[in-house]
């Protein structure tokens, strides 16, 4: 039946082929299929690249239609499973048959577990006796490949059982819970409302945070500010924030000429390096510059390109068995032989942070790249990638600190100064600036002199929205998602058009999901629960959970939250505020609605008294619509933001960009 002959099964295309060249020297390319894969004839080995999950888990067809299948029929169905990639599974079905062994070389992880095992109970349909081993690698260069292959384990099945666990869990939540949203809202086809376990009670954390800006109330207070001088003067401020207008002038007037030193502190303070890279870093990092999807894409680029080590981890501290001043050595002749050098004349001990695990360390650069070979982004994260691991290796950074406590008639004072003695580690990362404040040398008991005073009023401000990457760090904390799917989780959120901007700022839709949820099915929004099913996904893993027992537990959650859910109630709930992301203010004409409305010509505001009125404005043909906060002065209509594939843009007022394009016409 085979012509005992080895096929190597990896998860993606680039890496079966940089696999194929690092394991042999007579590699061939083939194409069969359509699919390329690489042969070897000496070894007669076989290495072919899948395209992720080359099978996914579906409904059966009977289940296809929303309005017509109840909702509870979704939780007990026998899922199926469908081939996505036929031309790999029909290649890897007449590879199997020539081999007698198989080698899984997938990524290391839950969901390269069950990639592996998808495509291995493929390979025995055809071939039940042939002979299985797995290899678990976290960079992809010759050193670390050829130590992978020479050191084979079993495929971990409780781990794929893990993944498995998870991709039902998350198929029967999304279906329920995307049906029963879209459905109570009259949202189909293309304009479906998604509803997820995770995606749900992160939505919910953007939404509540835009209600405690939105409900923020500024409140005054005063601040008090002195200049002191002695030969050098230095500005410090007064050691109260005075709520009272009046008490904060009684202050101010009391102040005198001169003021007497108090206290006066002064020390070297270490700032310790950066840990290590984890995936929640990394893509808090990266999101400065990208969002976290393109920045995960990117980095998995470079990890297959052989650049990087694997950037799916949670470990923060580098293994033992990593020689890190040789990776170090390898910078010398590039673009980063400055920071080598700074980096080889220390220790070399590295720093570590809190999380420490074993399956792959964090990431760190594999190979040096050019930066004429990468486009812009990668170069980016590359770059990063480098400074972070070298400023790991570094030296502290030293700030000769100071700190000084004045009075004048009983008023009293403080400053702050800081001034950097050795950069160390700050010298390579380059990332976060070192804002330096010079402050005198002072001694107890000394008088200075007051050269002038100021009183400011200011306004309390209102919390920040959550960028990217603050966001994934609190998703980690709340148990939300995976260190491989929370950059998805946040991308999806764009995607459905539920947020938009950066920082993340909710849509009307998204207010009137979560309200809606909140009134009538809390517990889908809540944290809580979906961080038990994460718990109980490792569980599995570990052996000590069932995967029949895991699903049946998060099938009974969901049944519960049916049995309670008022449709009558959500559906109101949510029309109502859906309605409102269309609406962006009165008809100058006959104070009607001015509604988004489509047509087979495209987008146009109208007037919800048409046809009686028929008051129009033109909209882009291209982008996605958001409807702002923000409301013209002139015209009372809400301001528009159009998102492109470049980016967003801001039309503004559609009204007075319908009056400036008609003056330009004319013109």
């Amino acid at each position: 039946m085979n012509e005992c002959g080895w096929l190597i099964i990896t998860e993606k295309h680039n890496t079966a082929k940089r696999i194929a060249s690092i394991l042999f020297k007579d590699v061939k390319a083939k194409k069969e299929h359509g699919i390329n894969y690489y042969y070897s004839p000496s070894n007669k080995a076989y290495v072919l690249g899948l395209k992720g999950h080359i099978v996914e888990l579906d409904f059966p067809d009977e289940f296809g239609n929303w309005k017509k299948v109840p909702l509870k029929e979704l939780l007990r169905a026998n899922l199926v499973k469908r081939i996505k990639e036929k031309g790999i599974a029909k290649l890897l079905k007449e590879l199997a048959k020539k081999v007698d062994k198989v080698t899984i070389a997938t990524d290391f992880d839950r969901e390269g577990e069950l990639i592996g095992v998808e495509a291995l109970e493929m390979v025995r349909s055809v071939n039940p006796k042939v002979k299985v081993d797995r290899v678990r690698y976290s960079a992809i260069t010759p050193e670390d490949i050829r130590r992978a292959f020479s050191n084979p384990v079993n495929v971990d099945l409780r781990l794929a059982k893990s993944a498995e666990a998870r991709q039902k869990i998350d198929l029967i939540w999304g279906a329920v819970l995307t049906r029963l949203i879209s459905l109570s809202s009259g949202r189909m086809g293309r304009n479906f409302l998604s509803v997820g376990r995770v995606q749900s009670p992160t939505l919910r954390l953007i939404v509540e945070r835009e209600r405690e800006i939105e409900n923020f109330k500024p409140e005054p207070y005063w601040e008090i500010y002195a200049t002191f001088c002695n030969g050098d003067c230095f500005l410090a401020k007064h050691v109260l924030k005075f709520k009272d207008k009046h008490k904060a002038e009684e202050a101010f007037n009391s102040i005198g000429s001169y003021a007497v030193v108090k206290k006066f502190e002064k020390k070297k303070k270490i700032e310790k390096r950066p840990t290590p890279f984890n995936t929640t870093e990394f893509l808090k990092e990266a999101s400065k510059f990208m969002s976290p999807a393109k920045a995960m894409s990117i980095a998995e680029n470079l990890y297959m390109e052989g650049y990087i080590s694997y950037p799916r981890t949670d470990n923060t501290v580098y293994p033992d068995t990593l020689n890190l001043k040789e990776i170090v050595k390898m910078f010398l002749n590039s673009e980063f032989r400055v920071e080598a050098k700074l980096v080889l004349s220390g220790d070399l001990k590295p720093s570590k942070g809190r999380k420490k695990s074993e399956d792959h360390p964090p990431i760190y650069p594999t190979a040096v790249a050019e930066r004429n070979k990468l486009s812009k982004d990668e170069w980016i994260i590359y770059e990063l990638v480098v400074r972070r691991f070298l400023s790991t290796l570094s030296t502290d950074a030293i700030w000769d600190w100071r700190r000084v406590e004045l009075e004048s008639n009983s008023q009293l004072f403080r400053a702050t100064g800081k001034i950097l003695l050795d950069a160390g580690w700050r010298n390579i990362y380059i990332y976060s600036s070192a804002e330096q404040v010079k402050l005198p040398e002072l001694r107890e008991g000394q008088t200075l002199k007051v050269k002038e005073k100021k009183i400011e009023e200011k306004e309390t401000k209102p919390p920040s929205r959550y960028g990217s990457g603050n966001l994934i760090k609190i998703m980690e904390r709340l148990g939300l998602g995976t260190k491989s799917t929370r950059h998805e989780i946040i991308n999806k959120l764009y995607s459905r058009k539920y947020v938009y901007g950066n920082p993340a700022k909710p849509t009307q839709t998204a207010f009137a999901v979560i309200d809606a949820l909140k009134k009538c099915a809390e517990t889908i929004t809540l944290p809580e629960m979906t961080a038990k099913l994460e718990e109980d996904m490792y569980a599995i893993a570990e052996g000590k959970l069932s995967e029949e027992e895991v699903v049946k537990k998060s099938v009974d959650i969901l049944d519960g939250i049916l049995n309670k859910v008022d449709i009558n109630e959500l559906s109101k709930c949510l029309k109502e505020g859906i309605k409102l992301d269309n609406v962006v203010g009165k008809c100058p004409k006959c104070g009607g609605e001015l509604i988004i409305k489509r047509s087979k010509n495209g987008r146009f505001i109208g007037c919800s008294h048409y046809p009686n009125c028929k008051f129009t404005l033109p909209l882009p043909k291209k982008g996605t619509i958001y409807v702002t906060s923000k409301v013209c002065e002139k015209h009372g209509i809400k301001k528009i933001k159009i998102r492109t594939k470049r980016g967003y843009w801001d039309l503004g007022c559609p009204y007075c960009n319908y009056i400036e394009w008609r003056e330009r016409k004319d013109t």
